[in-house]
């Protein structure tokens, strides 16, 4: 299940988005004394982390973390977490705490295992999640061409995180599962450009999941995912 939502620029987007979230956040606060939000990286959200960081909220009692990252060195340019210290744990929001997804040199299975304890001990399931959508129909690095994507899209996977190596992408990956991801309480698709438009529609109307992985979260029937977008 989908909601779309249009807007006119990608300013009033960044805006209403931030707005939504800084509200989502603060009740999860509230309701428990903490909250959690899995961002994506690229350059569509970049707007979005600029508002977001000066939000009026206690983002002491707020954790971030990545849907993804790349396994590359933290002051890499294609660093997730380079980009979100950049641009999102900034002005207020550099109270927040950040769950590295990104930890030592070597993504082993020992490494896989102390992230997938510490991240459902300590953040799972996320209040909020903003994913992108690549122009293969990936979210998060959950690649219609990796060998990993049958257990990426596995809804019954007790991992909640995996290794991916892409073929058509660049770098190893880490990435939270689908079935960790689906768990969010709230998840957001923001999407900007017309191009994405045209893949977006290519996913809405099919229903092959490993062909384009954003299908899992636009016609799952349980899950609502709302979609933004902006020219």
């Amino acid at each position: 299940m989908n909601q779309f939502t249009e807007f006119t620029t990608r300013t009033e987007l960044d805006s209403a988005l931030a707005i939504t979230i800084t509200n989502l956040l603060s009740e999860a606060i509230k309701q428990k004394g903490k909250a959690s939000i899995a961002v994506s990286g690229g350059s569509t959200p970049k707007g979005l982390f600029s508002i977001l960081s000066k939000s009026e909220i206690d983002w002491s009692k707020v954790t971030i973390t990545l849907a993804d990252e790349r396994w590359v060195e933290l002051d890499s340019k294609d660093s997730n977490t380079r980009l979100v210290h950049e641009n999102l744990l900034q002005n207020n929001a550099s109270a927040a705490k950040f769950f590295h997804l990104k930890q030592g040199d070597v993504l082993s299975s020992e490494t896989l295992t102390d992230l997938n304890l510490a991240a459902n001990n300590s953040l799972l399931p996320l209040d909020v999640l903003i994913l992108g959508m690549g122009e293969d129909g990936h979210t998060a690095s959950l690649f219609p061409c990796s060998e990993q994507i049958v257990e990426g899209l596995d809804e019954t996977n007790s991992d909640v995180l995996l290794s991916v190596e892409p073929k058509t992408a660049p770098h190893q990956r880490i990435t939270f599962s689908f079935a960790s991801l689906s768990a969010s309480e709230n998840v957001f698709l923001h999407l900007c450009g017309d191009n994405k438009q045209t893949v977006l529609r290519k996913a809405l109307n099919g229903d092959d999941k490993f062909e384009m992985p954003i299908r899992a979260f636009l016609h799952h029937p349980s899950l609502q995912t709302q979609i933004y977008w902006a020219p």
